[in-house]
């Protein structure tokens, strides 16, 4: 998944939109030297095609690590028990994992779990939206924190939201105004904390107008927590997320320990995050750095310190809990866990929480997935789905210079989310398009059209959203990675 603090298109994404927007001073120029540079470095990826076939040889292998004494993982996955050297481990049966097919799915869930919670509710994404329907998912934050006060018993229901702070901010209607009236009213139960890139500071911050100051860096985790309910996504909480924007969507029903990790990871960015106040200001918490007033250096050290503790610390504790449990003779299958009702079945599925926070130097994502796509073997079936193809060299590389079959879904330009929007934002399509055809070109280059496919998606009416990767290898058994 997406990571937090990364922005959503970098630099090179930019300056090849340049080179593609009409009715601009200098497009010719621009574009000029836009094509002059494609063209040589296509040509100088070409005369070292040969060379890119070592591109995994080039690459990091799996880190080198001692393996706890625990070893979980069965014979048939055991080559990726060193990814629970870089995060904490989740065995859970699969009768507990469900996969949700739609948005109206995702948002109808959403609010029948909010309805039923009873000690927590956690919710991280990029922003809220400000439409009838977010604004129906919020009245259910309220009346469930209501009920949390007139119940006989009072319970001590908390709700937490993490957003972004420049897409939270933006216009006079937004995410924060959405949600003053639940830090008004429940001001001991409800915490709203705004995360804001240190990159995006100084000169930088004052001259960059809204909607171009996202894409200096941005708070990106989608994590949705009720209890112990996790639903792990790619979604924001905004109505066409809800209606008619495809995306995935993974429930995770009674696993503790995750929802535990999760509560814990958006705490701890919450804690280095602007405090959202009921009269619309913002504060950090006593003690911290504040992200763009006081020293980077400082702040991004302090922050990596925070979420790396939570980190390890989960990581601790799965190893001490699976060595009392999965190891011990309480196991049970499925069915026999079905039948005695009391204890649980065996783990037959692998989460692996993969955090990416480069600001703060953290790329267990970028570091775990450059490493399962360098050590795919030939044979196997790697599926890539994006909404916004824009590889990096790294990733290029890997998939030109193995022999795995790829085939990459991505969005076609009537279903990606910036199609038919005004100034800048509408030719984002076309140069996801341009990017495209220049890796396409690429692979024909090369020969390699069998093996790397692409398609897009097209719905009427619909965009695209979702991301992921999966890796079809001979003799995998069923497993799951997470990708914040």
């Amino acid at each position: 998944m997406a990571a937090a603090a990364a922005a959503a298109a970098g630099p090179v994404f930019w300056r090849r939109l340049l080179g593609l927007l009409p009715g601009r001073p200098g497009l010719a120029a621009l574009l000029g030297r836009l094509s002059d540079r494609l063209g040589r470095n296509r040509d100088r990826r070409r005369r070292r095609s040969p060379w890119l076939l070592l591109a995994p040889l080039l690459s990091p292998a799996a880190p080198q690590v001692p393996s706890p004494p625990c070893c979980l993982c069965p014979e048939g996955v055991h080559r990726f028990q060193w990814i629970r050297n870089l995060v904490p481990e989740f065995g859970v049966s699969s009768s507990h994992v469900r996969v949700l097919s739609s948005p109206g799915e995702f948002f109808e869930l959403m609010k029948g779990q909010i309805k039923v919670a009873k000690k927590r509710v956690v919710m991280a994404s990029l922003y809220l939206g400000v439409g009838p329907l977010e604004q129906e998912l919020v009245d259910c934050l309220e009346s469930t924190l209501e009920k949390s006060l007139q119940a006989q018993f009072p319970s001590d229901l908390k709700v937490s939201i993490l957003l972004d702070f420049t897409r939270g901010s933006r216009g006079r209607k937004n995410s924060r105004t959405m949600l003053l009236p639940l830090l008004q009213r429940f001001p001991e139960q409800v915490r709203v904390s705004l995360f804001h890139t240190p990159n995006l500071r100084g000169l930088l911050r004052l001259l960059i107008p809204e909607r171009f100051n996202e894409t200096i860096g941005l708070q990106h985790i989608k994590v949705y927590l009720f209890d112990n309910n996790v639903i792990l996504s790619g979604a924001n909480l905004s109505d066409s997320y809800f209606t008619n924007r495809q995306d995935r969507y993974v429930f995770l029903q009674d696993c503790a320990e995750i929802a535990d990790f999760f509560t814990e990871l958006v705490d701890a960015v919450g804690d280095v995050s602007l405090q959202l106040q009921g009269d619309n200001t913002v504060q950090m918490v006593d003690g911290m750095v504040h992200p763009y007033k006081g020293d980077r250096a400082a702040y991004c050290k302090a922050a990596n310190k925070r979420v790396m503790d939570v980190i390890h610390s989960a990581r601790t504790r799965q190893q001490m809990l699976h060595a009392q449990t999965f190891h011990s003779d309480s196991l049970l299958t499925q069915e026999e866990a079905a039948a005695a009702g009391d204890r649980r079945p065996a783990p037959d599925t692998w989460i692996y929480p993969l955090i990416q926070m480069k600001p703060f130097e953290i790329q267990i994502d970028e570091i775990v997935t450059e490493t399962l796509l360098t050590e795919a073997e030939q044979g196997a079936r790697v599926y890539l789905t994006t909404g916004y193809f824009n590889l990096t060299q790294a990733y290029m590389d890997l998939v030109l210079g193995t022999w795995v079959k790829y085939q990459i879904l991505l969005a076609s330009p009537e279903v990606n989310g910036f199609f038919g929007a005004k100034g800048v934002a509408g030719a984002i399509p076309a140069a996801y398009v341009h990017i495209e055809r220049q890796f396409y070109s690429e692979v024909c280059s090369l020969g390699q059209q069998e093996r790397v496919q692409l398609q897009e998606y097209w719905r009427r009416g619909w965009t695209f959203h979702a991301k992921g990767a999966r890796a079809a290898l001979p003799a995998l058994r069923r497993g799951v990675f997470c990708h914040l």
